[in-house]
């Protein structure tokens, strides 16, 4: 199991009239950390989708602790604490500001699919492998 973790800017247009970040654009604070861990241990989407996969998120939790705030560096962070069997993958992610508060966790649950029918198909074993099991 590895620890991923990717520095992010807050831009002005992912907050809200207090200059907090909205709580919607969470999500994509999630997808940049998975993308960049699977880019990291050989798995980017652009690949994957090169191979006729595709992982769409079957569910999405998230908890707010603290607020990221406008031009705020945060650190996202991404782990895959364990192999699940057949089709499905969870990452578990944490939200960290400039001063390393924990502010969000959460996690996403994917799975993988045929690009082609839209089938279920299993997860690599070289991909698992590459986070660590």
């Amino acid at each position: 199991m590895k620890t991923f973790r990717v520095k992010h800017r807050v831009t002005y247009a992912k907050t809200d009239q207090m200059g907090v970040v909205y709580h919607g654009n969470y999500a994509e604070f999630y997808e940049i950390g998975r993308a960049e861990m699977l880019r990291d241990v050989g798995y980017p989407y652009a690949e994957l989708e090169k191979q006729g996969i595709q992982m769409p998120i079957l569910d999405l939790h998230s908890k707010f602790i603290g607020s990221a705030l406008y031009d705020e560096l945060i650190t996202i962070e991404a782990i895959v604490y364990e192999r699940m069997e057949g089709v499905r993958i969870k990452v578990d992610y944490k939200i960290y500001n400039e001063q390393e508060k924990l502010i969000n966790e959460g996690y996403t649950t994917l799975c993988c699919i045929n690009a082609e029918t839209k089938r279920p198909v299993r997860i690599p074993n070289e991909m698992w492998e590459s986070l660590g099991f």
